[in-house]
């Protein structure tokens, strides 16, 4: 009776066990997020990573009262920072402000990369679309994209240009625009757009491909001329403004970003991101302050976004190799 009575007690023992882990699971997901969240920018501060990664960091801790912070780790075109969030816990703690680059661009780049885009990271929504801009310093002599195209090919690797790192959109844009025009120009890289930005206006520098939130101000205060703009059509916000794709046929560099978190974070945190950052991304002040830079807010769902990544690293593939460019 005893053996009978104690192996009793064994089993609801193990079965209360399993009972309680069984529940702990679900418990443990609904209270996140329980402690801080870094939010990873890959590129410095002022970068368009981190200008986007800022509000929502802010309005994230407003909704959940724990600390989101803003982690700017640059290098290697923001590979360094994603490799950071490819290799951290996948519990929802350390997530990505994740661009064309790092997660769809660099794997055709970079022979080598420090992790896969497409298994390290569970995708959780678009956050914004925005299109470069083709800037000359004031004292260089064009004001059309075919001024720049005659000029590059009358002093071919004279002109040079800046980006915001080797295998960088505005790096890409700058090898397509050589490919696509058979022109030669010299590359010089930085660490970010906002660096490259100091060097045009200083003069080091006779053009760059930036995005609008390094150098619409300098626009705007006549310390640089905007030539042209990289999208597919002309922006209603500036009609005057060309596209380059008007000179030269094929010409298009849409930079995207998103919010990635860890392969392998749990469906409903995955979910939980979701919903606070596609509520962000509709809110009128951080749709304005994207738009005074820009930026245009957008949304998706973790499924599509996740789908649109891998069509985007098969079609940036394809341009890298027709390019030639290569970052190492």
């Amino acid at each position: 009776m005893i053996h009978i009575r104690t192996h009793r007690a064994m089993a609801l023992r193990v079965g209360l066990a399993t009972f309680l882990s069984l529940l702990a699971t679900p418990v443990a997901s609904q209270a996140f997020p329980a402690k801080t969240i870094r939010i990873i920018a890959p590129f410095p501060p002022a970068s368009v990573a981190d200008v986007l990664a800022r509000p929502i960091a802010q309005k994230m801790n407003e909704t959940w009262g724990q600390p989101v912070i803003v982690d700017n780790r640059t290098g290697m075109a923001g590979s360094v920072g994603a490799e950071v969030v490819a290799k951290a816990p996948p519990d929802g703690y350390t997530l990505l402000l994740g661009t064309i680059g790092t997660n769809a661009i660099n794997a055709a780049l970079y022979s080598k990369m420090p992790y896969d885009v497409r298994s390290d990271f569970a995708p959780v929504t678009l956050v914004a679309r925005t299109y470069l801009l083709l800037v000359m310093h004031p004292s260089v002599p064009v004001r059309t994209v075919k001024d720049v195209i005659a000029l590059a090919k009358a002093h071919p690797g004279k002109l040079n240009f800046g980006s915001a790192g080797a295998g960088t959109t505005p790096h890409l844009a700058g090898e397509m625009f050589k490919f696509l025009t058979g022109v030669s120009m010299t590359h010089i890289a930085y660490r970010g757009s906002p660096q490259s930005a100091i060097d045009l206006l200083a003069g080091r520098l006779d053009l760059i491909f930036a995005n609008g939130s390094a150098v619409l101000p300098h626009i705007r205060a006549g310390k640089m001329r905007l030539i042209a703009i990289s999208a597919a059509r002309r922006d209603p916000e500036m009609p005057d403004v060309p596209t380059i794709a008007e000179t030269v046929p094929g010409f298009e560099m849409a930079p995207w970003f998103g919010l990635f978190a860890p392969a392998g974070t749990p469906r409903d945190v995955v979910t939980r991101l979701n919903t606070e950052t596609v509520r962000i991304l509709a809110l009128p002040d951080v749709k304005a302050n994207y738009a005074n830079l820009g930026l245009t807010a957008v949304s998706s769902t973790p499924e599509q976004f996740s789908g649109y990544v891998r069509e985007e690293i098969v079609r940036w593939a394809k341009v890298v190799k027709a390019s030639g460019a290569r970052a190492d």
